[in-house]
């Protein structure tokens, strides 16, 4: 069964004039999303998979999809890294 993607309990997806953050409440910090993590972040929250989103990168901008799977299991380590994310 696939994992599913969830922000942890204190952590909002939020857009700002910058572009989109992931706020921790708890601890009063943000992280900026560039926009393509913004993209991997969005996709998965809504359901999607890591392969589905990978294809979805390479459609929209044209990255190999190994690369975009690549990619989205660093970010994702990362958000874990941080506590962004549940495990």
């Amino acid at each position: 069964m696939a994992q599913v993607f969830r922000l942890s309990g204190d952590i909002a997806r939020t857009a700002t004039e910058y572009g989109e953050v992931l706020l921790d409440e708890r601890r009063g910090r943000y992280f900026r999303l560039s926009r393509t993590a913004a993209v991997i972040v969005g996709l998965l929250e809504d359901g999607g998979d890591v392969p589905g989103t990978a294809r979805e990168l390479h459609e929209r901008y044209g990255i190999a999809e190994d690369r975009a799977r690549a990619d989205i299991a660093g970010l994702l380590a990362r958000l874990r890294d941080l506590g962004l994310v549940a495990s």
